[in-house]
């Protein structure tokens, strides 16, 4: 990555982090299986998809959990719910 792509990543951004939009962008982010570079992060949620071991899936499931949909139950029939599995 050359610094003219560094910076042509913070310019598409404004300089902010594009997961959480309000901090500014100063870790570079990568695949640790490819070693390709992602985008420009900031330290927070730069750390979060490693926390993760890179699994969307894992980090979907963290997104249900933290809107609450996880425990929701549906409502099937009359007096019958079904849990999320």
């Amino acid at each position: 990555m050359t610094e003219a792509d560094l910076q042509a990543m913070l310019a598409a951004r404004a300089g902010s982090c594009p997961i959480c939009s309000d901090k500014p962008a100063e870790h570079v982010d990568h695949d640790h299986e490819t070693g390709r570079v992602r985008g420009i992060l900031c330290f927070a949620c730069n750390a979060a998809p490693g926390q993760m071991r890179d699994r969307p899936d894992a980090l979907r499931r963290a997104a249900d959990y933290l809107e609450g949909i996880v425990w929701k139950p549906t409502l099937v029939a009359p007096g019958v719910y079904r849990l999320p599995s």
